[in-house]
């Protein structure tokens, strides 16, 4: 690709994140009035805490299963090891 359409499409992707920044600038106030009226306040964001949190209590759950799952598995093992011991 020449260089001039790397360059022009660069531009044309700034261009449009610009245009969205500014779109989201206008529209704040009419959001705010109509968020107002109809009694719904804005959902704040998650902060990093909030996020780190919710990420731990996830891994947490996986981790548990895991361990579950491992255990069943061994246990298995072990019943089949013991069962073919005693049939010998």
């Amino acid at each position: 690709m020449s260089k001039h359409f790397e360059d022009a499409r660069y531009y044309l992707g700034r261009a449009a994140d610009h245009a969205k920044e500014g779109v989201k600038e206008e529209l704040e106030p009419v959001e705010e009035r109509v968020r107002e009226l109809v009694g719904r306040e804005k959902e704040p964001e998650p902060s990093r805490l909030d996020r780190l949190e919710a990420d731990l209590t996830e891994l947490s759950r996986k981790a548990e299963g895991e361990a579950k799952e491992a255990v069943q598995q061994a246990r298995e093992r072990l019943d089949e090891y013991r069962s073919g011991r005693s049939s010998e």
